[in-house]
C-alpha cells in the first residue's frame, strides 16, 4: 500500500528585510531610538543625535563594519524594527566579525528580530565571506540570549568587565557561530 505524503508547506512571507543603514534614514533612525529608550536601558546606547548618528553611519561606511536595518515588509512609511552590525572584521585566515543588535519598541517579542538575524548571519557567511561570528551580550539579558540561541549560536565563554555601557563596565557571555 503506497502512502501519499503531503508536500513541504512552503516558507512563510517574509515580514521583514535588510537595508544598509545610511543618511536618508537619519529621522526614522532617532525617532526609533528615542522610543526606545526604556527598552534599550541598561542593555544598549543607540547613536540619540543627529551628531552621533552621523558618526554611528561614519563607523559603519569604515572598512569591516557593516551597518544593517531590520525594515517591516510592506509597510507603507519606513517601519524599523532594529538594527543588526557587524563590526571588527578581520579577514586572512581568522574571517570573523562582531555581531551586535537590537530592537526597536513596538517590534520586539514578534520573532522579527529572529528573521533580522538569521538573514544578516546568512549576509555575513555568503556575501562578506565571514567564517566566524561572535555576540557579547549581558548576562541578565535574557531576550538577547534566547535570541542568539534560537539563530544557533552557542555559548563560548563568560568576560568580565567586558564592555562599557552606560558609563558601567559590564559583563558579558559570550556566544558565536561558525559558517556551515
Amino acid at each position: 500500500m503506497t502512502t501519499l505524503r503531503r508536500p513541504p508547506s512552503p516558507p512563510p512571507a517574509a515580514r521583514i528585510h535588510l537595508q544598509s543603514v545610511g543618511t536618508g534614514h537619519r529621522q526614522a533612525f532617532l525617532t526609533a531610538v528615542h522610543a526606545s529608550r526604556a527598552l534599550h536601558r541598561p542593555w544598549v546606547s543607540a547613536p540619540a543625535t543627529p551628531e552621533q548618528f552621523v558618526a554611528y553611519i561614519e563607523r559603519m561606511q569604515a572598512p569591516g563594519n557593516c551597518g544593517l536595518l531590520v525594515v517591516r515588509q510592506g509597510a507603507a512609511s519606513l517601519e524599523l524594527a532594529g538594527v543588526v552590525n557587524i563590526t571588527n572584521m578581520v579577514m586572512g585566515p581568522f574571517c570573523s566579525g562582531y555581531l551586535g543588535y537590537y530592537a526597536f519598541a513596538g517590534y520586539e517579542r514578534q520573532g522579527l528580530m529572529r528573521e533580522g538575524l538569521t538573514l544578516a548571519v546568512r549576509h555575513a557567511f555568503r556575501t562578506l565571506k565571514l567564517h566566524r561570528l561572535e555576540a557579547n551580550i549581558q548576562p541578565g539579558n535574557a531576550a538577547s540570549l534566547a535570541l542568539v540561541r534560537s539563530c544557533g549560536f552557542t555559548q563560548e565563554g563568560y568576560s568580565p568587565k567586558y564592555l562599557k555601557i552606560g558609563g558601567c563596565w559590564r559583563d558579558h557571555e559570550r556566544w558565536a557561530i561558525v559558517a556551515r
